[in-house]
């Protein structure tokens, strides 16, 4: 039962302009990580479009008309001060919020256990009711509710971007089959996700002050995060997979290294060995230094798929 990699070549294409962060060239350094020999077992699958339906078990419908409007046939359309979108942008948000649905089907039919989702825009800071931080979907949160959707009851997100995943907050403030948890920068971009967050009990803070190091981010996973996750006992384990919490990252200043991806996965693996058959998926969220991209990919994938 080989490990599942789901990616789009419309997810390289997608643009916000130039000299934007999220380009093109972070997901080709996503790829070029995985172009190796130790890779050779995953099975690469082009991921398809995520359905309207599927779209709103999240999203408003006006969120997803919205995004269908605003796609230019040229040029760029500016949604917000941080995110655009290009011609290719509405078929990458689709793909990429399809790639997490089709992993949770082939986790769910039994034809794997493992999956990674090399896609872009990314999708946590996406609300029920607006696209926001580059992101035009909440892609991890369409694949959370499509399992919902097919019978299981307790889905965990894990999300350690640097960011905090408001959108996927939002989204499931007060739904207690879904438990999401985070550790991010305090204070920086969106603002929120201080511990006081609860949501119906569902939601774990673990907020870091800029220059946390390895040894403060391993304390808050094990003193809050995965303690909370052991308890939920989730038949599914999903990760937004932001890797900008990484020292070299130029839009934060938490001090990650690839080894902490490294072990943070193996915690999340080892219960979803206990609690949910084996069954993770991960999908690409941030992460700004393409360096750093290439390293933690490549360390985070191999937890993964071991």
């Amino acid at each position: 039962m080989h490990p599942l990699l789901y990616t789009h070549p419309a997810c390289l294409r997608h643009s916000a302009g130039p000299g934007h962060p999220e380009s093109p060239a972070r997901l080709q350094a996503v790829l070029e990580a995985l172009d190796h020999d130790r890779f050779a077992m995953l099975d690469r699958i082009e991921a398809p479009r995520a359905t309207r339906a599927q779209l709103e078990l999240v999203h408003d419908a006006g969120l997803v008309a919205l995004v269908h409007a605003t796609a230019p046939d040229e040029g760029y359309a500016q949604l917000d001060a941080d995110t655009a979108m290009s011609p290719d942008s509405l078929e990458a948000a689709l793909r990429a919020a399809g790639a997490v649905c089709a992993a949770v089907d082939a986790l769910l039919d039994g034809s794997a256990t493992r999956a990674f989702c090399a896609v872009r825009p990314p999708g946590h800071h996406a609300t029920h009711e607006t696209p926001m931080g580059f992101c035009l979907f909440n892609n991890v949160a369409v694949g959370a509710a499509h399992a919902l959707s097919k019978g299981l009851e307790r889905i965990a997100i894990v999300d350690f971007d640097v960011h905090h995943g408001n959108g996927t907050q939002d989204i499931f403030w007060d739904n207690a089959g879904v438990l999401y948890a985070s550790t991010h920068q305090a204070p920086l971009y969106p603002g929120t996700g201080a511990e006081n967050e609860r949501g119906v009990g569902n939601i774990v803070n673990a907020p870091l002050p800029a220059a946390s190091n390895s040894f403060m981010f391993r304390e808050a996973c094990r003193d809050i995060v995965l303690p909370a996750v052991e308890r939920f006992r989730p038949q599914l384990v999903m990760i937004s997979a932001g890797f900008d919490a990484h020292y070299l990252d130029p839009l934060a200043n938490l001090n990650l290294g690839a080894p902490d991806f490294d072990w943070i996965t193996r915690e999340l693996v080892d219960i979803a060995r206990k609690h949910a058959r084996g069954r993770v998926i991960s999908s690409l969220e941030g992460g700004y230094s393409l360096t750093a991209l290439r390293q933690s990919t490549a360390a985070h994938v191999a937890a993964l798929i071991e």
